[in-house]
């Protein structure tokens, strides 16, 4: 017989769901056989395999020793790049600064190398991840960005941060800042453009409507241009909504496409200034404005992280991109 202990981790899952994770050698007929003859057992009474587990709460399971055998395992991470850009880190989270070409997660094209991967070699080598020991939770990105967009991604540690954030996103309490060149200059220098997007997944492009549609979602984004220079200008902006595309498609929608952008913009005017085959976008800036209290994580309202080397903004100030 051997006994877990639940911590916060593992908290708020499922009986079957935590067996699964902390006895993977044990097959799923006998792991529900086993919560059903009372073989697995929470807090020494009978629990049902939906019974949701709380923290400090006991698991006793009395299985055959070999299940519990631990079996050489290697891990795909492990062959994930040890190239990660730190601007933060605490013991509950870390903001990275992730590089244009850098997937976050997985995709059909590539499985190993991504900035999650990279962030779980990097716990694991420092001790703070264990991947046998630790039975439900695994480092987790709380943000996304493009592959070929750089900036600012938070990663969470732990299940508490990962709930504390993914909440405070859902609320709009986490304000992330882009910084991208346009190419002309907007009418007003600065204000918040509103609109609808559609996207069409055959294509993995978006339009930008006027007027509500059926399957649009609703886009803000606010702008503010910082400088121009050479019919170029240099913008930073403000994601009120978060959608596919969004600062790209909604620039263009007002006649200023992001210098290098080849699906909202057009390849001739990109090769009038310098022929940049990728999108000059950042997400340079992030700030934490908790108006709601926010646990463990209250430390950090009112900080703001800022990328400080931005490669396309001095090539715009040194007049580079022309």
């Amino acid at each position: 017989m051997k006994s877990f202990t639940i911590n916060g981790n593992s908290a708020e899952q499922r009986l079957d769901k935590f067996v699964k994770k902390a006895v993977p050698n044990l097959p799923q007929a006998l792991l529900y056989k086993y919560i059903r003859t009372k073989r697995i057992k929470v807090n020494s009474k009978r629990a049902e395999i939906s019974t949701r587990l709380k923290e400090g709460d006991t698991v006793d399971m009395y299985i055959n020793d070999e299940f519990f055998e631990k079996t050489q395992r290697e891990y795909d991470f492990t062959k994930a790049s040890t190239k990660l850009d730190i601007l933060y880190e605490d013991e509950n989270i870390l903001l990275l600064d992730k590089k244009a070409g850098v997937l976050c997660h997985p995709d059909d094209r590539e499985y190993v190398d991504t900035l999650i991967g990279r962030v779980k070699r990097y716990m694991y080598e420092k001790g703070e991840y264990d991947p046998d020991s630790e039975a439900s939770f695994v480092p987790s990105l709380v943000n996304r960005i493009d592959r070929n967009t750089g900036g600012i991604v938070i990663a969470a540690k732990n299940a508490e941060s990962l709930r504390i954030l993914n909440e405070k996103m859902k609320q709009r309490q986490l304000h992330k800042y882009y910084l991208c060149v346009v190419i002309g200059s907007p009418v007003q220098k600065e204000g918040t453009l509103e609109g609808w997007l559609l996207k069409d997944e055959s294509k993995n492009t978006v339009r930008i409507l006027k007027n509500e549609a059926y399957g649009a979602k609703n886009i803000k984004t606010k702008y503010r241009v910082l400088d121009t220079a050479d019919g170029l200008s240099l913008v930073e902006i403000e994601l009120l909504t978060g959608r596919t595309h969004q600062i790209r498609a909604h620039m263009a929608s007002i006649g200023c496409p992001l210098l290098g952008d080849g699906k909202y913009g057009r390849n001739e005017n990109n090769k009038k200034f310098g022929g940049y085959k990728k999108q000059l976008l950042y997400s340079y800036k992030l700030r934490f404005d908790f108006t709601t209290d926010a646990g463990i994580l209250n430390y950090l309202d009112k900080k703001c992280f800022e990328v400080p080397d931005i490669w396309f903004r001095e090539e715009f100030y040194s007049k580079n991109l022309v």
